[in-house]
Order: structure tokens, then C-alpha cells, then sequence
């Protein structure tokens, strides 16, 4: 594994500074991040910045919306990185006459005891892989609100808290794709991340039918070994907390964030919530890299994927062929890096 150059960092910084970057041991972090890789890696080729931003995602205490168009191994890359945790995992496939209590669970009559008893629905489970999530309609998206926010479930008056850790990975197609529903824009808040999966070049597009020759009588997910525990990923989380953060960057977060909201090419703006999860991506991003302090890289690395989907370009922008990811580049190029 390569030692992460911080040499221009050092540089610029004050002995007190050097000193305090020894008070947070992130080797074990970086050394089971290199193993998760190494497994997905086995199956997934290429998609260096899905599996990155998932991993992200998973030590930020975050959910991701995982977006393509169908065929670019969305669902198989979320499944495979359930399997490297040693954590309980559902997958719920969202269809057009989903119901909440499908999700949530439901109340049943017990003849013996003459009372109800609640029955736990799929969500309740460690890392829940929900599959095409904008093929159920609004009612039942909305039920994922409460749990998605709060990591719990109120049924009947009663609050059901879920076990740590939770994480939802959500996929979806394009919206232009026939029979799908467009997430509602509290719901797309929620998520820390929207990641778009792109079609693989020449080069990769061999290397994956190359590999599915290879398997012969065997599956994918059997190349998959589980490397982590969950609570080694709650210790890590932990750790990613603790990293350190200068009052300069925290404002330049803010100052990107209120950009979006006086933007003219921009109909909606980002809310409080995105700038805290830039912040907590962030420092993932630097714990990844082995440095316990946040650098401008690492907020610029976070800011589109936790952008993109909170934002809403004006109708005028769209017809030109303007996204939301262009707009929240030119926001970061104009926005003053701290030095």
C-alpha cells in the first residue's frame, strides 16, 4: 500500500501543526479500506470513483443513490460491498404496487395472545441494497423518510430503533426511462451521495466478459470474502469523526453551499443538511488518505457528489443543456480557497 505524499502540506503548515497530526493512528483504517477494494475489485472493473465514494459514504455514516442506466452493475456493486461487512443485509425491489408496510413491517393479530404483534419489515437489517427505487410511487418512497433520517421506525404509536450500522444503498435509472418516478427532492436529501455510473470504455468492456468467461460453474459474489466487522466500521466512524478541520475550510464549505442558493442558473439551492455532509464526507476523504485534517482537495472531492442531487437547475438551463454537476463546478472555481 502507498504511503499518501503529504510533503505540500507539511510545507505550508506550523510544527504545531505536524505534531498534531500524529494524535490520530489511522493505519488499521487505510489497511481495511485496501481489503473492501481488493475484494469488489475481484468482480467490479474500473468504477474507481463508485467504489471510492461508497466507501466514503460508509465511514461517514451516509446513503447512497447510485444512478445508470441499467446494466452497469449498480446492483451488483452494492451487493458485493454488503458482503465484504459482516453485517445483517436485505434487498427490497421497488415495483410500482409496493406498499409501505412492505418496507416497514405491519401489525399481525395473534389468535393465541389475542393481541397484535409487529412484524418487522426488510428495512430493518444492516445495510439494505433498495433496488430501483424510482419505480415505486410517492407513498411508498415516503415511508423511507423517518428511517432514513432518524434510524428508526414509529408504527402504531410505537418507535422501533435500528441496529448500527444502517445504510441504505439505493439504485435508480434515469428518469427518462419509462415506468420510473422521480424521487421527491426530501427524499434526494437525504441521501449523502448521488453517484452516476457511466458505461465502461473498450478496454473495460473486454475485461468484464472476459472475467464472466471465466467463471464457469462459479458466481461472482462466491470471489467475495467478508474482510470487516461492524463494529470495526462503527470504531472507524469514530476516528473520522475526530478529524480535524480549520475554521477557513469550514467557511469555505458555507460560502460553496450559499452559492448555490443566489445562483441564477440554480431554481433550488442546497440546505444546511449538505453543507454538513460535505463536512463529514470530507474527512473521510482525509482518512482515507491516512491525514487526520481536512484539506481543500477533500471538499472539493465531496462537493458535486453531495450536490448534484439537491440542487435544481432553472427550466431555462436544462434546455441549453446545462446540469446541475456544471453548475456546481463553476461554483467551486469561483468560490476563494482558503490558503
Amino acid at each position: 500500500m502507498e504511503t499518501p505524499n503529504t510533503d505540500h502540506f507539511n510545507n505550508e503548515q506550523n510544527s504545531d501543526a505536524i505534531a498534531f497530526k500524529s494524535r490520530i493512528d489511522l493505519a488499521e483504517l487505510q489497511e481495511n479500506v485496501f481489503k473492501i477494494k481488493a475484494q469488489l475489485k475481484k468482480v467490479i472493473v474500473g468504477q474507481k470513483d463508485l467504489l471510492d465514494l461508497l466507501i466514503v459514504a460508509l465511514l461517514s455514516d451516509g446513503h447512497v443513490l447510485i444512478e445508470g442506466v441499467p446494466g452497469v452493475a449498480k446492483t451488483i456493486t452494492a451487493k458485493l460491498l454488503s458482503k465484504t461487512i459482516a453485517a445483517a443485509f436485505s434487498r427490497i425491489q421497488f415495483t410500482p404496487d409496493l406498499m409501505p408496510s412492505d418496507i416497514l413491517g405491519t401489525s399481525v393479530y395473534n389468535l393465541q395472545t389475542s393481541e397484535f404483534e409487529f412484524k418487522k419489515g426488510p428495512i430493518f437489517s444492516n445495510m439494505i441494497l433498495i433496488d430501483e427505487i424510482n419505480r415505486a410511487p410517492a407513498k411508498t418512497q415516503a415511508a423511507l423518510f423517518e428511517v432514513m433520517e432518524e434510524k428508526q421506525v414509529t408504527i402504531d404509536g410505537k418507535t422501533y430503533k435500528m441496529d448500527e450500522p444502517f445504510m441504505v444503498l439505493a439504485t435508480q435509472n434515469p428518469i427518462e426511462q419509462e415506468g420510473t418516478y422521480r424521487l421527491p427532492e426530501a427524499q434526494l436529501d437525504r441521501f449523502l451521495f448521488k453517484i452516476n455510473v457511466e458505461y465502461p470504455n473498450a478496454e473495460e468492456e473486454y475485461e468484464i466478459i472476459f472475467r464472466e468467461q471465466g467463471l464457469k460453474n462459479t458466481t461472482k459474489s462466491s470471489k467475495i470474502e467478508t474482510v470487516i466487522s461492524a463494529a470495526k466500521i462503527m470504531e472507524f466512524r469514530n476516528l473520522v469523526n475526530q478529524i480535524a478541520i480549520e475554521e477557513n475550510l469550514l467557511k469555505y464549505i458555507a460560502n460553496i453551499v450559499v452559492n448555490t442558493r443566489s445562483n441564477s442558473f440554480l431554481y433550488l439551492g442546497a440546505s444546511p443538511r449538505a453543507s454538513i455532509a460535505i463536512l463529514n464526507a470530507s474527512k473521510a476523504f482525509a482518512a482515507i488518505e491516512g491525514r487526520d485534517f481536512v484539506t481543500p482537495e477533500d471538499i472539493k472531492k465531496a462537493t458535486i457528489p453531495v450536490l448534484q442531487h439537491r440542487v435544481i437547475v432553472t427550466p431555462e438551463r436544462e434546455m441549453e443543456g446545462l446540469g446541475s454537476k456544471q453548475i456546481i463546478a463553476q461554483i467551486i472555481e469561483a468560490v476563494e480557497i482558503p490558503r
